[in-house]
């Protein structure tokens, strides 16, 4: 099996879906009060790959063996 092989359903892809769309937009809220790059760049790179995992179906706790409830 594939360590990026499709390991969530539905719910946790909405999870994921709604937790990106929360990241996109505290990062806009980061870039237009000016905080640091740095911090603003880290929000925006969480939100990309919490957008990868709910597009692709797929979660790295649970490819990492560690067990979730969605």
């Amino acid at each position: 099996m594939s360590f990026f092989t499709p390991n969530i359903g539905t719910p946790g892809r909405l999870l994921r879906a709604g937790g990106s769309l929360l990241l996109f937009l505290l990062t806009a809220l980061c870039w237009f009060l000016n905080f640091p790059p740095l911090l603003t760049l880290a929000l925006f790179l969480a939100a990309l790959f919490t957008a990868f995992e709910a597009l692709r179906g797929w979660c790295i706790a649970r490819a990492c063996g560690i067990k979730t409830k969605l």
